[in-house]
């Protein structure tokens, strides 16, 4: 396997962790708050991506790698196989992309609501 195939796995791994992350990294934040100068812009970032309909950088540096290597498409292997489509769903729309987007803020505004109250009921009985 060429290395810029392998590179392309890579990008695609980095980029399902990254979604991840961003929906649920919050979850970080309740064991450590500082965690949230990390979270906060890739999950304004997640959001964004979706609500606007933009592609991400990785998704244009995947593809450059996969034509580098010769390949014209996902056939094979694990990544191909079992991590492209949850990164790239068939049927995604502008709406689903927007409820999405609504989910992944949501879920995080829970979970900073919970972080944010625990540091302050820490902090008050102090």
């Amino acid at each position: 396997m060429p290395i810029a195939a392998w590179l392309a796995d890579l990008v695609v791994i980095a980029h399902g962790l990254f979604i991840v992350f961003v929906v649920a990294g919050g979850l970080l934040v309740l064991r450590w708050p500082r965690a949230a100068w990390v979270h906060l812009p890739a999950a304004v970032w997640g959001v964004l991506i979706e609500w606007a309909g933009w592609i991400c950088p990785l998704t244009p540096l995947e593809n450059m790698l996969r034509q580098a290597a010769g390949q014209a498409g996902y056939s094979g292997g694990f990544v191909e196989r079992y991590l492209l489509p949850l990164i790239y769903p068939a049927g995604l729309t502008p709406a689903l992309q927007l409820w999405l987007g609504l989910g992944v803020l949501g879920l995080n505004a829970v979970i900073y609501a919970l972080a944010w109250r625990r540091r302050r009921h820490h902090h008050a009985n102090r």
